[in-house]
């Protein structure tokens, strides 16, 4: 009998399919740490547990996409080990702060199957869930993503593909219990612009640039226990280049809206994401948001402010799609999520 996992191919998937993944991870100050030190990620309230503590929240969260990359680290051995490319988010929700000592794991559920017209892989969508230690439910996706096929004479399953929210009513955000902005410490957290100083339609430069490494990459990339054959086998794609994990784009790309968004504090949705083109090491990302929506909070001085992010490989900031609606070969990543932001 077989010790080994080669991991799940398109065929092996089955609708409804709840697939209960391995390896809990406790997080604590390290992760923090490592987070800081592999992006410039500044903002304030994941930096200063007094900070955090004027703020209403018990000390200082781990930042919130840390938290999905030890969530969605989990799920890589079983969802997208074989993956040709993760394609696309949506539904995004963060439901609680993770803080350090906090155990997380990760359970997700096969909501949809396509195979591609090639024959030679599908795409699989999964809803993922994770949770701490006490059960409670921390963050909830869903995500597609492109798998290879192991047998190409294994019949295709029938097509289902999930009606998702295009957008995550901000009625439905979850808001941090205690989180309150009415002393919030604008000098502290790096710039004067309130929720108020921001206008729909606002597009924004983040101006700065940062160089992919290799190095980086694969530090990130063991961080998150994310083993996906395509970040670390040079052999496994035909033009023998390690595939950037997406997340590290995003997170990059997140840490360079810092300036221009300081105040964008707290990721509480995400509502879609596509990784246009993939990223190599040795192209330099850079970054640029557009205002898509606002909305108030019941939270005291908290409001909700929708954006998109934008992630480009040098190209001209505000250019994202060409006359045939595709994307540009220069944009990597088009996020779009809820953050939150003192009024």
């Amino acid at each position: 009998m077989a010790k080994t996992n080669p991991g799940r191919f398109f065929e092996d998937y089955k609708l409804g399919d709840v697939i209960a993944h391995a390896v809990p991870r406790t997080v604590g100050e390290g992760e923090r740490a490592l987070y800081h030190a592999l992006y410039p990620a500044r903002h304030a309230l994941y930096s200063s547990d007094e900070f955090a503590r004027d703020c209403g929240l018990p000390e200082s969260p781990l930042d919130d996409l840390a938290a999905f990359h030890v969530v969605f680290g989990k799920t890589v051995p079983d969802v997208s080990l074989n993956a040709v490319a993760n394609l696309g988010y949506a539904e995004g929700r963060w439901l609680q702060p993770v803080y350090p000592g906090d155990t997380l794991r990760s359970v997700s559920e096969v909501i949809g199957l396509k195979q591609n017209s090639n024959g030679k892989s599908g795409v699989v969508y999964v809803r993922t869930r994770g949770m701490n230690q006490l059960g409670e439910v921390v963050l909830d996706y869903v995500r597609w993503v492109m798998v290879r096929k192991r047998d190409l004479d294994a019949p295709a399953p029938e097509t289902v593909i999930p009606e998702l929210q295009k957008v995550i009513p901000a009625e439905d955000l979850v808001i941090p219990e205690g989180l309150d902005f009415s002393n919030y410490d604008f000098a502290q957290a790096g710039e004067p612009h309130r929720w108020g100083d921001y206008e729909l339609g606002e597009k924004i430069d983040h101006v700065d640039g940062v160089t992919i490494e290799e190095a980086e990459h694969m530090m990130a990339t063991r961080l998150w226990q994310n083993t996906a054959k395509v970040h670390f086998d040079a052999t496994f794609r035909p033009d023998g280049q390690r595939l950037i994990y997406g997340g590290h784009v995003i997170s990059m790309a997140r840490a360079l809206s810092f300036n221009g968004l300081a105040n964008a504090q707290m990721i509480v949705g995400l509502n879609g994401g596509a990784h246009a083109n993939p990223c190599f090491s040795g192209l330099t990302l850079k970054a640029w948001s557009e205002v898509l929506d606002k909305a108030e909070t019941s939270a005291p001085g908290v409001g909700a402010i929708r954006l998109r992010l934008v992630a480009t490989r040098g190209g001209e900031p505000f250019e994202l799609k060409g006359e045939d609606g595709k994307y540009l070969p220069d944009v990597l990543l088009d996020l779009d999520y809820w953050a939150l932001m003192p009024m």
